[in-house]
């Protein structure tokens, strides 16, 4: 039987289409190509929001981007080859890729937004938050309240464009020390060179509001909202608070700025950051709640471990801690 034959059955059969005939049948001279192989490169992220059911709360965690630190050159109580070590075992480059995460809750009754991202201030790398918050189905005129672990700009810095509220009718809560801290001329005057910036930028975050009347300040522990308790953890700035969620009996505690690099941090939690307004008092926030978190096994979300930042936090033999991220779930989200 000929080759030509052959190729005929097959054909016949279903077997092979045209474009393979084409390629290697007798006296065929084009070529099919892949579909979309001339495309370049699309050079964008997936929306990046997640979501997870607790108790009768839905929550959402949002990304606002990631920005790219030296960590190696900014940390006290550790050495800059320790940092790199500890960041070469994790898998970590270094300048390091950190993640900035919100949190938005939706009680049913009340949308709670926790911390606002960067908006402008870390160019394109930033400022996503917005984008992802309207990908998970939500307006940012929908949001009820917006709750800032502290003032600084990855955290507040998305609260306003060309100083226009960006949430219009949310209330801002902060605490009343980093609020007054931050519009504190002394303190601006007396503040370390590369923190001198969070001043003029904390305050164009938060003024639009103060404007409209919509600012609440609060002060140390107590209840915002049924379920939503503030943690005061006042190391890293001098009103840096973490927020606890909890409905029917299951709770989450959003910590904010108790971790920076998670590689470096959880087993070496002595370990701090430039940033930090006091480091000794913000060394000793991260060993305590650590522990607590640990022992209580409490779920947490962290504004600056990869990407959702949702896990839990486990006590090493070392003495030190690890990061265990939360498993991927559709419980509660099923349709």
């Amino acid at each position: 039987m000929g080759i030509r034959k052959i190729f005929l059955i097959l054909m016949a059969a279903g077997v092979m289409g045209s474009a393979t005939l084409g390629l290697v049948g007798c006296g065929g001279s084009h070529v099919a190509e892949p579909k979309g192989a001339a495309r370049g490169r699309l050079k964008s992220q997936a929306p990046a929001f997640y979501r997870m059911q607790l108790g009768d709360y839905e929550l959402t965690a949002l990304s606002d981007g990631t920005v790219s630190l030296p960590l190696d050159q900014m940390m006290s109580n550790i050495t800059p080859a320790e940092v790199r070590g500890l960041l070469t075992a994790g898998f970590e480059a270094y300048p390091t890729e950190i993640s900035i995460n919100a949190l938005l809750v939706n009680t049913g009754s009340k949308l709670l937004l926790i911390d606002a991202g960067a908006g402008t201030l870390f160019g394109t790398s930033g400022g996503r938050l917005l984008n992802n918050l309207k990908a998970a189905g939500y307006d940012p005129d929908e949001i009820d309240a917006v709750l800032l672990t502290h003032l600084h700009g990855d955290h507040s810095g998305g609260l306003t464009v060309d100083g226009k509220r960006v949430f219009p009718n949310a209330v801002v809560y902060v605490d009343k020390a980093d609020r007054d801290y931050r519009f504190d001329p002394q303190a601006e005057a007396a503040a370390p060179a590369n923190q001198k910036d969070m001043f003029p930028q904390s305050r164009a975050a938060l003024m639009p509001y103060e404007a409209a009347g919509k600012v609440a300040l609060f002060q140390g522990g107590g209840e915002l909202f049924p379920g939503v308790k503030t943690i005061p953890a006042h190391g890293h700035t001098p009103g840096h608070t973490l927020f606890q969620i909890e409905s029917k009996g299951e709770k989450i505690v959003f910590f904010g700025d108790l971790v920076h690099a998670a590689a470096v941090q959880l087993p070496q939690p002595q370990a701090t950051i430039n940033f930090d307004a006091n480091e000794s008092a913000a060394a000793a926030d991260r060993w305590g709640m650590f522990k607590k978190f640990a022992d209580d096994r409490t779920l947490v979300a962290a504004a600056h471990i990869s990407f959702p930042g949702l896990g839990y936090v486990r006590s090493d033999k070392a003495g030190g801690f690890q990061w265990i991220p939360r498993y991927y779930s559709l419980q509660g989200l099923t349709r």
